[in-house]
């Protein structure tokens, strides 16, 4: 047997002004939190899942929007997964990319900063400690993309 909602009866003026009234919540809590593609390598998960977990803290104002991916660069599914991340970078107001000394060999990352590039997405680079890995991803140098310690990217964004 089926479940059903709540009964009642909505007219299109009740549910545009529903959609509206979602609209304005939306608009004004925009200002409050920045939605942020996190960039990295899937062997640095570990350390990426640290830096998730303080920006869950309610008075953070950084929430991340990540597609870890751990299918090859040339797989037969490339194209699906650069479409959904795409996706997903568009819906972001910035793209942060963790560096480590793995990043730089990273054919996903470099795409995650093209691409977030091409969409006209601010790119931050940050790395853990206080001194950047020795080896950056190229993107990063040509680019000119500003790179700071964890600890610095909230007054960055």
């Amino acid at each position: 047997m089926g479940g059903g909602g709540g009964g009642g009866s909505y007219t299109l003026g009740d549910t545009r002004a529903l959609e509206e009234a979602a609209k304005e919540e939306l608009r004004q809590g925009a200002g409050e939190r920045k939605n942020v593609f996190l960039s990295f390598v899937v062997e640095d998960v570990s350390e990426v899942n640290l830096l998730r977990g303080q920006a869950k803290n309610e008075n953070s104002e950084i929430e991340f929007n990540d597609w870890s991916v751990r299918e090859p660069y040339d797989s037969d599914r490339a194209s699906y997964i650069k479409q959904k991340i795409g996706e997903r970078i568009s819906q972001c107001s910035v793209t942060v990319v963790y560096l480590s000394d793995k990043t730089a060999s990273s054919r996903w990352v470099a795409w995650e900063i093209e691409e977030s590039l091409k969409r006209g997405k601010r790119v931050i680079g940050v790395h853990k400690g206080s001194t950047a890995p020795a080896t950056l991803p190229s993107a990063i140098k040509q680019h000119g993309i500003k790179v700071v310690p964890w600890s610095k990217l909230a007054s960055e964004l």
